[in-house]
């Protein structure tokens, strides 16, 4: 088995608005789902949107002052970078608002700058590690990214999304899970399609438990839109003409 031995730690950080009525956790629930039939996992989920975080203000005192450390204490931010650095695994989940990460997980991200090494002048690495470089580097911690979007295609729509996270964590240093139409294929309420659907992330969630890992097909399938072209059209043509009423 990869990684520490005992029971594993799983943190998940909802950053949802909607919190337990997510699309996206509903992909995200079914990856667990699956990594429970591979072994006994201790799992903790945090909602980002019940959680009072106070904005970072830029004054680098995490970088000089107070180096590793946010002048900010009186709110949840160091509670959540406590379970971080505890946890094995990490999944963050959230759907992709205006080719970005919600504004409540942004708020999150920017305060755990202390979590990066200070900014020197350097260059960002060829090699595809983390531009700042983790201050907390653990190679036997594993990173999922799961985000779903109203999109037919991820390849460009989470352009500054993977951008983002190439930097902070390294190129090949977590799993991107993007996926499309989600919000679509479970509000049609067809049963069979959306199980036909989550049994992928189920077993996706399994094999990653069971080898610390996920291969390109893997990751290729589980991004591959449920809908058509044309059926989605029609599906979406339908959902703008109920707003209107």
């Amino acid at each position: 088995m990869w990684g520490r031995t005992g029971k594993k730690k799983v943190l998940v950080i909802n950053g949802s608005p909607k919190q337990n009525k997510s699309s996206t956790m509903v992909l995200t629930n079914a990856f667990i789902e699956g990594m429970k039939e591979a072994e006994d996992i201790d799992l903790e989920i945090i909602n980002v949107q019940s959680l009072n975080i106070k904005p970072c203000t830029g004054c680098l005192s995490c970088w000089g002052r107070t180096e590793g450390e946010c002048i900010i204490k009186t709110d949840d931010v160091p509670m959540v970078k406590e379970k971080i650095l505890e946890a094995d695994i990490i999944i963050e989940s959230f759907p992709l608002f205006f080719f970005g990460m919600p504004g409540i997980l942004k708020l999150l991200t920017d305060r755990l700058l202390s979590m990066m090494n200070t900014y020197r002048g350097h260059k960002p690495p060829e090699n595809g590690e983390s531009f700042h470089g983790l201050r907390y580097p653990d190679q036997n911690k594993r990173f999922i990214v799961i985000s779903s979007c109203a999109y037919t295609e991820v390849d460009r729509v989470y352009d500054s999304v993977k951008a983002q996270f190439d930097y902070i964590c390294g190129k090949d240093q977590y799993y991107s899970v993007f996926v499309p139409q989600v919000k679509t294929l479970v509000d049609v309420h067809n049963e069979n399609k959306l199980n036909r659907f989550l049994k992928k992330f189920i077993e996706a969630g399994k094999g990653f438990m069971e080898s610390g890992m996920m291969d390109s097909e893997t990751l290729n399938g589980l991004a591959k839109p449920p809908f058509s072209e044309g059926a989605y059209k029609i599906f979406l043509d339908q959902f703008w003409q109920e707003e209107k009423k």
